[in-house]
Protein backbone atom coordinates (compact mmCIF):
# COMPACT_ATOMS: atom_id res chain seq x y z
CA UNK A 1 0.00 0.00 0.00
CA UNK A 2 1.30 3.44 -0.97
CA UNK A 3 1.40 5.80 2.03
CA UNK A 4 -0.91 8.28 0.29
CA UNK A 5 -3.71 5.73 0.45
CA UNK A 6 -3.64 5.70 4.24
CA UNK A 7 -3.61 9.51 4.38
CA UNK A 8 -6.62 9.89 2.09
CA UNK A 9 -8.50 7.08 3.81
CA UNK A 10 -7.83 8.41 7.31
CA UNK A 11 -9.10 11.87 6.37
CA UNK A 12 -12.26 10.43 4.80
CA UNK A 13 -12.93 8.04 7.69
CA UNK A 14 -12.62 10.97 10.10
CA UNK A 15 -14.99 13.02 7.94
CA UNK A 16 -17.42 10.12 7.79
CA UNK A 17 -17.46 9.76 11.58
CA UNK A 18 -18.04 13.49 12.07
CA UNK A 19 -20.76 13.65 9.44
CA UNK A 20 -22.51 10.62 10.91
CA UNK A 21 -22.22 12.05 14.43
CA UNK A 22 -23.57 15.52 13.68
CA UNK A 23 -26.20 14.55 11.07
CA UNK A 24 -27.44 11.04 10.40
CA UNK A 25 -25.40 7.79 10.23
CA UNK A 26 -26.54 7.21 6.64
CA UNK A 27 -24.70 10.34 5.49
CA UNK A 28 -21.41 8.78 6.60
CA UNK A 29 -21.67 6.12 3.86
CA UNK A 30 -20.24 8.27 1.05
CA UNK A 31 -16.96 9.32 2.72
CA UNK A 32 -16.50 5.79 4.08
CA UNK A 33 -16.98 4.31 0.62
CA UNK A 34 -14.48 6.82 -0.79
CA UNK A 35 -12.02 5.79 1.93
CA UNK A 36 -12.33 2.17 0.79
CA UNK A 37 -11.78 3.28 -2.82
CA UNK A 38 -8.56 5.11 -1.96
CA UNK A 39 -7.23 2.14 0.00
CA UNK A 40 -7.88 0.01 -3.08
CA UNK A 41 -6.58 2.57 -5.58
CA UNK A 42 -3.23 2.98 -3.84
CA UNK A 43 -2.57 -0.76 -3.64
CA UNK A 44 1.02 -1.78 -4.32
CA UNK A 45 1.24 -5.52 -5.06
CA UNK A 46 4.51 -7.42 -5.14
CA UNK A 47 5.66 -8.51 -8.60
CA UNK A 48 8.00 -11.22 -9.91
CA UNK A 49 10.63 -9.30 -11.87
CA UNK A 50 11.99 -11.11 -14.98
CA UNK A 51 15.75 -11.68 -14.95
CA UNK A 52 16.25 -12.34 -18.69
CA UNK A 53 19.24 -10.53 -20.20
CA UNK A 54 18.22 -7.33 -21.97
CA UNK A 55 14.60 -7.50 -20.81
CA UNK A 56 12.76 -4.18 -20.56
CA UNK A 57 9.82 -4.45 -18.20
CA UNK A 58 6.72 -2.31 -18.22
CA UNK A 59 7.00 0.85 -16.11
CA UNK A 60 3.27 0.72 -15.37
CA UNK A 61 0.11 -1.35 -15.31
CA UNK A 62 -2.37 -0.66 -18.08
CA UNK A 63 -3.24 -1.14 -21.73
CA UNK A 64 -0.78 -0.68 -24.58
CA UNK A 65 -2.46 1.89 -26.81
CA UNK A 66 0.31 2.52 -29.32
CA UNK A 67 3.54 0.97 -30.59
CA UNK A 68 5.16 3.16 -33.22
CA UNK A 69 8.44 4.49 -34.59
CA UNK A 70 9.13 8.18 -34.07
CA UNK A 71 12.10 10.49 -34.63
CA UNK A 72 13.69 12.08 -31.58
CA UNK A 73 16.70 14.35 -32.02
CA UNK A 74 17.25 12.96 -35.50
CA UNK A 75 17.27 9.34 -34.28
CA UNK A 76 14.67 6.65 -34.83
CA UNK A 77 13.04 5.44 -31.61
CA UNK A 78 10.30 2.97 -30.80
CA UNK A 79 7.57 4.45 -28.60
CA UNK A 80 5.34 2.24 -26.49
CA UNK A 81 2.39 4.06 -24.91
CA UNK A 82 0.55 2.61 -21.91
CA UNK A 83 -2.78 4.03 -20.69
CA UNK A 84 -3.64 3.70 -17.00
CA UNK A 85 -7.31 3.86 -16.07
CA UNK A 86 -8.46 4.57 -12.51
CA UNK A 87 -8.82 0.79 -12.08
CA UNK A 88 -5.12 0.06 -12.70
CA UNK A 89 -2.28 -0.03 -10.17
CA UNK A 90 -0.63 3.40 -10.42
CA UNK A 91 2.77 2.62 -8.93
CA UNK A 92 5.52 3.14 -11.54
CA UNK A 93 8.65 0.98 -11.84
CA UNK A 94 12.01 1.27 -13.56
CA UNK A 95 12.04 -0.55 -16.92
CA UNK A 96 15.73 -1.52 -16.66
CA UNK A 97 18.56 -1.72 -14.15
CA UNK A 98 20.87 1.25 -14.43
CA UNK A 99 21.69 4.78 -13.34
CA UNK A 100 19.31 7.73 -13.54
CA UNK A 101 21.03 10.10 -15.95
CA UNK A 102 18.36 12.77 -16.32
CA UNK A 103 15.03 13.83 -14.82
CA UNK A 104 13.08 16.64 -16.45
CA UNK A 105 9.71 17.83 -15.13
CA UNK A 106 7.53 19.89 -17.45
CA UNK A 107 4.33 21.67 -16.46
CA UNK A 108 1.51 21.62 -18.97
CA UNK A 109 -2.11 20.86 -19.70
CA UNK A 110 -4.34 18.02 -18.51
CA UNK A 111 -5.78 16.60 -21.73
CA UNK A 112 -7.27 13.12 -21.82
CA UNK A 113 -4.28 10.73 -21.73
CA UNK A 114 -5.75 8.86 -24.73
CA UNK A 115 -5.24 11.98 -26.84
CA UNK A 116 -1.95 11.70 -28.82
CA UNK A 117 -1.27 15.40 -28.12
CA UNK A 118 -1.09 14.66 -24.37
CA UNK A 119 2.44 13.22 -24.78
CA UNK A 120 3.85 16.70 -25.42
CA UNK A 121 1.24 19.14 -24.14
CA UNK A 122 0.31 17.59 -20.80
CA UNK A 123 2.24 17.95 -17.58
CA UNK A 124 4.90 15.23 -17.63
CA UNK A 125 8.14 13.94 -16.17
CA UNK A 126 10.84 12.52 -18.46
CA UNK A 127 13.35 10.08 -16.96
CA UNK A 128 16.45 8.67 -18.65
CA UNK A 129 17.95 5.48 -17.22
CA UNK A 130 21.24 4.14 -18.60
CA UNK A 131 22.23 0.54 -18.09
CA UNK A 132 24.50 -1.95 -19.82
CA UNK A 133 25.67 0.70 -22.29
CA UNK A 134 22.20 1.69 -23.48
CA UNK A 135 19.69 4.32 -22.40
CA UNK A 136 15.94 3.93 -21.98
CA UNK A 137 13.62 6.92 -21.59
CA UNK A 138 10.23 6.74 -19.94
CA UNK A 139 7.76 9.56 -19.55
CA UNK A 140 5.16 9.89 -16.78
CA UNK A 141 2.26 11.86 -18.28
CA UNK A 142 -0.59 13.43 -16.31
CA UNK A 143 -4.10 12.80 -17.65
CA UNK A 144 -7.53 14.37 -17.43
CA UNK A 145 -7.91 13.40 -13.76
CA UNK A 146 -4.25 12.96 -12.81
CA UNK A 147 -3.02 16.09 -11.09
CA UNK A 148 0.18 14.96 -9.47
CA UNK A 149 3.23 13.08 -10.74
CA UNK A 150 5.56 11.54 -8.16
CA UNK A 151 9.13 10.41 -8.89
CA UNK A 152 11.42 9.61 -5.96
CA UNK A 153 14.96 8.84 -7.32
CA UNK A 154 17.46 11.56 -8.16
CA UNK A 155 20.02 11.91 -10.94
CA UNK A 156 22.91 9.57 -10.18
CA UNK A 157 20.82 7.03 -8.26
CA UNK A 158 21.19 3.38 -9.26
CA UNK A 159 17.97 1.50 -9.93
CA UNK A 160 17.15 -2.16 -10.19
CA UNK A 161 14.91 -3.52 -12.94
CA UNK A 162 11.31 -3.31 -11.72
CA UNK A 163 12.18 -1.11 -8.75
CA UNK A 164 9.39 1.19 -7.56
CA UNK A 165 10.16 4.78 -8.54
CA UNK A 166 6.92 6.75 -8.10
CA UNK A 167 3.33 7.01 -9.26
CA UNK A 168 0.79 9.15 -11.12
CA UNK A 169 -2.47 9.81 -9.33
CA UNK A 170 -5.90 9.03 -10.82
CA UNK A 171 -5.60 7.97 -14.44
CA UNK A 172 -2.66 8.73 -16.67
CA UNK A 173 -0.24 7.53 -19.33
CA UNK A 174 3.34 6.31 -19.50
CA UNK A 175 5.45 6.36 -22.67
CA UNK A 176 8.60 4.33 -23.14
CA UNK A 177 11.23 5.27 -25.75
CA UNK A 178 13.61 2.54 -26.91
CA UNK A 179 16.32 2.03 -29.47
CA UNK A 180 14.80 1.22 -32.87
CA UNK A 181 16.68 -2.11 -32.87
CA UNK A 182 14.82 -3.35 -29.78
CA UNK A 183 13.03 -6.66 -30.13
CA UNK A 184 9.39 -5.89 -29.33
CA UNK A 185 7.39 -8.26 -27.17
CA UNK A 186 4.02 -6.45 -27.10
CA UNK A 187 1.50 -4.91 -29.47
CA UNK A 188 -1.31 -2.37 -29.22
CA UNK A 189 -4.22 -3.76 -27.23
CA UNK A 190 -2.11 -5.88 -24.87
CA UNK A 191 -2.56 -5.58 -21.11
CA UNK A 192 0.68 -5.22 -19.15
CA UNK A 193 1.73 -5.24 -15.51
CA UNK A 194 4.37 -2.92 -14.11
CA UNK A 195 7.65 -4.67 -13.33
CA UNK A 196 6.38 -8.06 -14.52
CA UNK A 197 5.53 -7.78 -18.23
CA UNK A 198 8.44 -7.72 -20.69
CA UNK A 199 7.81 -5.06 -23.34
CA UNK A 200 10.96 -5.59 -25.37
CA UNK A 201 14.51 -6.89 -25.38
CA UNK A 202 17.65 -4.84 -25.92
CA UNK A 203 21.00 -6.30 -26.84
CA UNK A 204 23.25 -6.33 -23.80
CA UNK A 205 26.90 -5.23 -23.93
CA UNK A 206 27.94 -8.86 -23.92
CA UNK A 207 25.70 -9.66 -26.87
CA UNK A 208 27.05 -6.66 -28.81
CA UNK A 209 30.64 -7.76 -28.21
CA UNK A 210 29.77 -11.32 -29.24
CA UNK A 211 28.08 -10.08 -32.41
CA UNK A 212 31.09 -7.89 -33.28
CA UNK A 213 33.50 -10.79 -32.71
CA UNK A 214 31.36 -13.04 -34.89
CA UNK A 215 31.38 -10.40 -37.63
CA UNK A 216 35.17 -10.12 -37.51
CA UNK A 217 35.55 -13.90 -37.64
CA UNK A 218 33.23 -14.16 -40.64
CA UNK A 219 35.13 -11.40 -42.41
CA UNK A 220 38.47 -13.14 -41.89
CA UNK A 221 37.31 -16.31 -43.64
Amino acid sequence: MVRDGYLYALALITAGILVGWFTQPAWAALPLLLACFFLWFFRDPERDIPDSAGAIVSPADGKVTDVSTITVGGQKKVRISIFLSVFDVHVNRSPIAGIVRDVRYQRGRFLNAMNPASAEQNEHNVVTVEGDGQAVVFKQIAGLLARRIVFHPKVGDRLQRGQRVGLIKFGSRVDLLLDAAAGLNVKAGDRVRGGASVLAYLQTTGELVSAASHSVTEGAR
